[in-house]
């Protein structure tokens, strides 16, 4: 025992020491400090820029003037125009834009004859209460691994959100039908989500627990099903005093542009104005492609665990270069077609004249530095990552077809940007775009060969594996 204590003391005094050295040969010493402060290259001007930007906006301090102008907003092609919706204080821009395209769909369809604005909150019901169970079920799934397991612990530090990819658009309106908006409109829980996913997530973290000693007891299969059934029942009782009862049966008559009714009111249901409005499947209509220049292209790749219904579909994603990503974007928009497409939105946006361009901000002269990550780099330390989703809706050729600059339509509402859309020159949008989602039949069969190939299961911790917000 002696012997063990001993040893035990030793193990102690050599992890101290270790963690001392550590400490000291790590750490800012006294000299290293004064390198640090000599190293300062002083200027008359550094007390000027020193009360500018204490007093300023760095954004405004940086704004390269020589830039502004070099964007005007004619499109050699455009889809047509549509209202402009407002996601407000939620991570719902998947869902905004996976309906845009859904309801430009329909009125392509109708020769614009016919126009449709389909409710968030109705569907945004159906994806909380279907990842509440995605989360639970995955917790039974894995019951048997300790709670610090990489899968267990990403299961209980995120419950619950509201980000999304378009596969969730697609297997949540099959699922359960659409409604248009004026049969259940915006609350205000839908608009301002952060308060209601923490109420769910305290909730679901509390039933995981239970779940996993439920298996750890060896009760029984049905009895465990039948617990998280009672426990999905709380859930939909919060979702539905947040967001309301989803709706079952409506009346609806379709109308124009100009609001006239087109065609006469009758009832529908989810699923029957589903039918009415898209019209068949969306699952296996479309691919998505990824610019992820850290990764081999041509190959296709699956991300694990990352959808929003249990018996749905993970993310999955063809990896290209830009210039074919471009390509089949060009196809689309000019047949008339918008399309589902993701950013790192935050990166030089010019919000207040809605223009996103590389040059927009010059921090490195500002600050006497420079910022020379590529696109790769920047992935892989978390710089820069798919962080908003939007509908591309328009390109400038030049006259050899090549693409000067694109347009999206935006969920942050009509008096943002230029009315709602937001302008990207080329070299922003082969910077910072990432996602986009293509109907088949603008995308060339070597594409749809590569894609048919089993892929290569990612984890959805991956810095580029954000979901759209």
């Amino acid at each position: 025992m002696m012997k063990k204590n001993m040893f035990l003391l030793l193990a102690a005094l050599l992890s101290a020491a270790s963690l001392s050295a550590q400490k000291s040969s790590g750490g800012i010493t006294p000299d290293m400090l004064k390198s640090i402060e000599q190293a300062q290259i002083k200027s008359p001007s550094d007390k000027a820029l020193f009360n500018a930007i204490a007093a300023n906006s760095i954004d405004d301090l940086a704004k390269n003037f020589s830039n502004q102008g070099i964007v005007d907003s004619n499109f050699s092609h455009e889809t047509r125009s549509q209202s402009i919706h407002n996601q407000k204080s939620s991570g719902r821009c998947w869902m905004f834009s996976g309906l845009n395209v859904l309801r430009a769909n329909f009125a392509k369809a109708h020769k614009d004859t016919m126009a449709v604005e389909f409710s968030h909150d109705y569907l945004f019901f159906y994806d909380q209460l279907e990842k509440a169970n995605l989360m639970l079920q995955a917790v039974i799934d894995l019951a048997d691994k300790p709670i610090e397991n990489q899968y267990v612990a990403m299961l209980f530090k995120s419950p619950i959100g509201d980000g999304g990819t378009f596969c969730g658009v697609a297997d949540l309106a099959e699922k359960y039908g659409l409604v248009p908006m004026t049969a259940q409109p915006e609350t205000y829980s839908a608009e301002n989500t952060s308060r209601m996913s923490r109420i769910i997530d305290s909730k679901l973290r509390e039933y995981g627990l239970e779940l996993r000693q439920m298996v750890a007891d060896k009760k029984k299969a049905k009895d465990i099903a039948a617990r998280k059934t009672e426990m999905l029942a709380t859930i939909y009782h919060i979702l539905r005093i947040s967001l309301g009862e989803p709706v079952k049966e409506f009346t609806y008559a379709f109308v124009n542009k100009n609001g006239k009714v087109v065609a006469p009111a009758r009832k529908y249901t989810p699923k029957e104005f589903y039918d009415a409005t898209v019209g068949g499947p969306i699952n296996g209509t479309f691919i998505m492609a990824m610019n992820d220049p850290r990764r081999p292209y041509y190959k296709t790749y699956e991300v694990e665990m990352d959808r929003h219904t249990y018996d749905g579909h993970n993310w999955k994603y063809i990896n290209l270069p830009m210039d074919d990503i471009e390509q089949m974007a060009i196809a689309s928009i000019k047949d008339g077609c918008k399309l589902y497409s993701s950013y790192d939105v935050s990166k030089q946006l010019d919000r207040k004249n809605g223009i996103l361009d590389t040059e927009n901000y010059d921090y490195a002269t500002l600050f006497a530095t420079n910022f020379p990550m590529d696109k790769a780099q920047r992935i892989m330390t978390f710089d820069s990552g798919s962080t908003h989703a939007m509908t591309l809706t328009a390109v400038d050729l030049d006259s050899e077809g090549k693409a000067i600059k694109w347009k999206v339509e935006n969920s942050w509402g009509a008096t943002s940007g230029q009315k709602g859309y937001l302008v990207m020159t080329d070299r922003w949008f082969r910077e910072y775009s990432f996602r986009l989602v293509v109907d088949k039949k603008y995308v060339p069969n070597n594409i749809l060969e590569a894609e048919k190939q089993k892929p290569v299961m990612v984890m959805p911790d991956d810095p580029l594996f954000q979901e759209d917000e």
